[in-house]
């Protein structure tokens, strides 16, 4: 199997081990991915509007908007009206959504520092230089001309190309 296969299989798996851990180890609730990632966009970078979180997150505005809704009766996400405009609203994590994150950010570097725990030093040195690429992979998978996925019978679908 190439390389980008194998990586691209192993992503799911490593990060449901992940939260699995992180869930089990502090009683976390096990929330969906999709309103985790939700959550991180305005806690790292501000409130925000539904359709700037949905641009930041490449899901559609009616997602963010059935994702607002569910976690709005959780009590997650506060969604705040413009003084100008009441039609508008900015999105903010709730004070205890946040303290979830931190809980989860906290327990999984746990987690994956007590796994590398179990790595031989060659393995644990090449985890920590595989950091830069993988932030590189993340900043080069945001690019504009990065979009779509060619279809799988055409020959430059092959990883090598």
């Amino acid at each position: 199997m190439d390389t980008v296969t194998e990586f691209s299989r192993l992503l799911g798996p490593l990060r449901r081990a992940v939260m699995k851990k992180a869930r089990e180890a502090a009683a976390l609730p096990d929330l969906p991915e999709a309103q985790i990632e939700l959550l991180r966009v305005p806690a790292e970078r501000g409130a925000m509007s539904p359709s700037e979180a949905a641009a930041r997150l490449r899901i559609a505005p009616s997602t963010i908007s059935n994702l607002v809704r569910a976690m709005q009766v959780a009590d997650l996400i506060e969604r705040i009206p413009s003084p100008a405009d009441l039609r508008t609203v900015t999105l903010v994590p709730s004070a205890s959504a946040r303290d979830l994150l931190n809980r989860y950010d906290r327990t999984s570097a746990i987690a994956i520092k007590k796994a590398a725990d179990h790595l031989d030093a060659d393995q644990q040195l090449q985890f920590e230089r595989a950091i830069p690429v993988l932030r590189a992979l993340l900043t080069a998978l945001e690019l504009p001309e990065v979009l779509g996925i060619l279809p799988t019978d055409t020959p430059d679908n092959s990883p090598d190309n």
